[in-house]
């Protein structure tokens, strides 16, 4: 009798520490517990709103920590994985699957979430008490969090808040990286699953490791990217806890590298961060620069005539101011000509630029292209914009009676570094006949603190291949 009670009392000791485990602590479930799934259903069947997430994100207060009081909930795919640990206590959410307009991060006080929180999973939120802000005021990563501290952020849902509030369902979708070039990568990206082609690293990281050695917490290297005549740059940050920090890097070949884009602790600039080291497919050759010996140039502009700080006068450019009375103006710097629009100090509560280039006859030659070079001091909004557009039918005088087509190009940002100029890549624009004018158009202000910024053009070319 002692032994069958002794045996009844241990199998019901095991039985309660295994029903304690959570089936997340061993493999990620293909199904739910019916606890969880009833939760999840409660939270759907609750009457509480849904809200996308740009909705969501349009609630941020900057510098603040702002706690949701409605009753509702966002729904996402999960982007990162600390399986590497590469990730800690945190992971990105975006809106779709594929072809993802928004994404946000989420922070909570677990580890290993990627065993219950795995890429691809469809998760809810629901928000009621939460907070959305930063956790770190200016780092721009919008963050849900599930409580505020003194300093107006955001800190982690506790241990307690998550199974409360975070709720996965089965489904977990492939999550197909958002093709984009290292130029193109803005903050809208942060938190999404991207992709890079034509990628690769520089031979001077011959030898190196993803993380420095020496390094306490992360490490960032250069990828590059054909682009145009040259290379466009980016960094890689790997922390110095992921478990391939120490992996050689693969400089001899190339290919496509995929990531989230995230940013640095302090929020300085942007960063590509690895889910694993599966991300990095460089089984090709690398790719090289186009030569601009190829190309003929039928138009070109260096500025280099300029007469710094005048109005810009050259010759068949037209100079437009459509609000405000600023006008582009020359500038010269280290010996330099480039053209500047600028709202600082203008006194004007709006600013609006035009920079049109001189008529190119586009029917003279075949396959033509656009490049040219950009750059930005003192931006700090994204309001403050810089916008190339094409017309066929401007008659030389009448901007705004022109039908203007936006193209797209390589343009610099406000994460760029002031007075770093950065190529436009190579625009095809072979599709236009008769005479084609190209215009760069900017929007700030003389007021606002926030568009004041000032942008650069440089090294205006047409060409045609040879």
């Amino acid at each position: 009798m002692k032994t069958k009670k002794f045996l009844t009392v241990l199998l019901v000791a095991i039985l309660a520490t295994t029903s304690c485990v959570q089936d997340d602590d061993y493999t990620i479930p293909t199904s739910l517990g019916a606890e969880e799934n009833a939760a999840l259903q409660a939270l759907l069947n609750s009457g509480a709103s849904a809200i996308s997430i740009t909705d969501l994100k349009a609630q941020f207060e900057p510098g603040e920590a702002t706690q949701i009081v409605s009753d509702m909930y966002v729904k996402g795919y999960v982007s990162s994985s600390d399986a590497t640990g590469n990730f800690y206590k945190e992971f990105f959410i975006q809106d779709s699957p594929s072809s993802p307009t928004a994404a946000m991060k989420v922070v909570l006080n677990q580890v290993d979430s990627y065993n219950q929180f795995n890429f691809g999973r469809e998760v809810y939120i629901k928000l009621k008490d939460l907070y959305i802000g930063e956790t770190r005021t200016g780092d721009d990563i919008i963050t849900i969090g599930g409580v505020a501290n003194t300093d107006n952020e955001v800190e982690a849902l506790t241990g307690k808040q998550v199974p409360l509030h975070i709720f996965r369902s089965e489904v977990t979708e492939n999550i197909e990286p958002q093709t984009v070039k290292f130029t193109e990568i803005n903050d809208s990206h942060i938190g999404m699953f991207v992709m890079i082609e034509n990628a690769s690293f520089p031979e001077s990281l011959k030898g190196e490791s993803f993380v420095d050695p020496l390094d306490d917490f992360d490490t960032q290297r250069t990828l590059q990217s054909c682009d145009g005549f040259g290379y466009s740059t980016f960094p890689l940050e790997t922390s110095s806890f992921a478990n391939f920090s120490q992996q050689i890097l693969p400089t001899e070949l190339g290919g496509t590298i995929s990531g989230i884009v995230a940013k640095t602790f302090n929020g300085s600039n942007l960063v590509l961060v690895l889910n694993d080291l599966s991300g990095v497919d460089f089984t090709q050759t690398k790719c090289q620069p186009l030569d601009i010996n190829d190309f003929s140039v039928i138009f070109e502009e260096d500025f280099n005539t300029a007469v710094d700080n005048t109005n810009l006068d050259i010759p068949n450019w037209t100079n437009f101011a459509e609000e405000g009375s600023e006008l582009w103006t020359e500038q010269v710097f280290s010996g330099n000509g480039y053209a500047e629009f600028s709202g600082f100090r203008t006194g004007d509560d709006v600013n609006i630029g035009w920079l049109i280039s001189p008529g190119i006859d586009m029917d003279a030659q075949e396959n033509e292209f656009l490049n040219f070079f950009t750059a930005q001091h003192h931006l700090d909004s994204d309001a403050n914009t810089l916008e190339v557009m094409v017309s066929t039918n401007f008659n030389g005088t009448d901007v705004l009676s022109a039908t203007w087509t936006p193209i797209t190009a390589n343009l610099a940002t406000r994460t760029d570094s002031w007075y770093q100029f950065k190529d436009s890549g190579l625009i095809d624009i072979s599709s236009y006949s008769g005479t084609l004018h190209v215009a760069f158009k900017v929007t700030g202000s003389g007021n606002d603190q926030q568009l004041d910024g000032a942008y650069h053009v440089e090294d205006f070319k047409i060409l045609a291949t040879k």
